[in-house]
């Protein structure tokens, strides 16, 4: 067996809503872990990443599983709804499967689809995918040094 077969493998899931912001996260994320060990995954949206995610982690092929969304309000009280189905789902998959499931699904309180926001919430995400990578990877070693 060569090394590439025993490094653990991530899947990443984003939503295609927002997608110039969301993929930035993908970007962050493969900045500490390589997009070689990365399957990436599309949704139409956040609220479809909970079932994706789930199907993921219980296919026994990924160390961990990040999820990444931006869920706006759009002038109703749906954004917050969907915001928490969503988290709550997330976590729910981590829960029933036993693998790592990480929420980069943010909800601003204030977005607006100006170049200004976009640029703000870009750069942003490409923190947050960073931030999943090192829990993701802090993680898998934990649980390694459990296992030995």
């Amino acid at each position: 067996m060569n090394k590439a077969q025993t490094l653990p493998r991530y899947a990443f899931i984003k939503a295609s809503w927002h997608a110039s912001i969301t993929s930035r996260a993908l970007e962050g994320f493969t900045q500490r872990i390589p997009a070689a060990q990365v399957d990436v995954f599309d949704v139409p949206g956040a609220f479809e990443m909970p079932l994706l995610a789930r199907d993921l982690a219980a296919s026994g092929r990924y160390a961990a599983v990040a999820a990444a969304a931006l869920v706006v309000d759009g002038g109703i009280y749906r954004h917050e709804f969907v915001a928490q189905a969503v988290v709550d789902g997330l976590m729910r998959a981590g829960l029933e499967t036993g693998v790592p499931v990480l929420s980069v699904s943010l909800t601003p309180h204030q977005f607006h689809e100006t170049e200004h926001h976009m640029a703000i919430f870009a750069e942003h995400f490409v923190q947050k995918g960073r931030e999943a990578a090192e829990a993701a990877l802090m993680i898998t070693k934990t649980r390694a040094s459990l296992a030995a």
